[in-house]
């Protein structure tokens, strides 16, 4: 065979430029390459879980822990990590701050991300076959470290990966790819002095080895399981799930757009003494196929209960 066509056989027919025309018209705001290589992230991740920051979260300490430190435990093959972003910002005046606008839809972000990720793999598929595994929150991949290597934004004080123009209020997801694909850069750190953040914090959960989960207003409502510890019922305030406070101070968010997507549209959401008074059938049909099933129906009156009684 002729050495030049043997040379115009094995380019790359799968581009970053036709990676993220793909991913845009797959409902993602945000997208970007990342090489499928340890993250230089695994070592402050090893030791936020030393200081014991991960709280009753035993998925992010257990032997899944390991696997986070290369992404070929997930993919053997992988050579490139595309990276995406969509965003969930909605009108903040639409809904109650007691529950976080991630939860507002009336759908569950892991099925609506992983839909567009399989509909990236199909068309990408169609110009090039390759090996690939999709990952959406819940796989033990360091993804906002990816995210930011492969220049969707910088991680900010509170730990969120925030964009320059668009702010933090993305769900991230991946495909984990055998493609060899140029990869991005990461942009610069833009949070400067600025520690909004940090000040706003209730719970004073942001520290600067990160994220002290068994302060932070998000764990406590929705992944803790058993009663909140009662030095913190106060700070936790009218919160019943999750905690949107250092999100919204941030500078970077105050001209964030707001999503087009039909799915993280504010349904309607009971007021708390309607909640309250919610048998368990109700509520598991209020909260199927969303956000809102995590902590379970004992977790979610608990919370109702610490925010009624700081209401009174």
């Amino acid at each position: 065979m002729n050495f030049f066509l043997m040379q115009f056989l094995i380019i790359p027919l799968v581009h970053g430029e036709t990676v993220k025309r793909i991913a845009r018209e797959c409902g993602f705001e945000l997208s970007g390459i990342a090489r499928a290589e340890p993250s230089p992230d695994f070592t402050r991740y090893e030791q936020w879980a030393a200081q014991s920051m991960a709280g009753e979260m035993r998925y992010l300490t257990d032997r899944r822990a390991e696997l986070r430190r290369d992404p070929k435990s997930l993919l053997p093959t992988a050579r490139s990590i595309i990276c995406v972003g969509k965003l969930y910002n909605t009108d903040p005046e639409a809904k109650d701050p007691a529950i976080s606008r991630y939860a507002w839809g009336s759908a569950d972000y892991h099925d609506v991300v992983r839909e567009g990720l399989e509909k990236m793999v199909g068309r990408l598929q169609a110009i090039e076959p390759f090996e690939w595994k999709i990952c959406v929150d819940t796989a033990p991949l360091l993804e906002r470290s990816y995210a930011r290597q492969a220049g969707l934004g910088w991680i900010g004080r509170n730990t969120c990966l925030i964009n320059e123009p668009l702010g933090s209020w993305f769900f991230l997801g991946e495909i984990l790819t055998s493609l060899e694909i140029a990869p991005d850069a990461p942009p610069p750190d833009r949070c400067g002095t600025c520690t909004k953040c940090i000040e706003a914090c209730p719970t004073q959960a942001i520290t600067p080895d990160g994220i002290d989960s068994k302060r932070c207003i998000a764990y406590l409502t929705i992944e803790l399981r058993g009663p909140i510890p009662e030095e913190l019922h106060a700070a936790t305030g009218h919160h019943i799930f999750g905690c949107d406070i250092c999100q919204e101070v941030c500078p970077w968010n105050s001209r964030a757009p707001v999503t087009e997507e039909p799915a993280f549209a504010p349904r309607e959401i009971p007021g708390l003494d309607q909640l309250a008074e919610m048998t368990e059938a109700e509520f598991k049909a209020f909260a199927k196929d969303t956000p809102l099933s995590r902590p379970k129906y004992e977790g979610f009156q608990r919370n109702i209960a610490v925010a009624r009684s700081n209401r009174d």
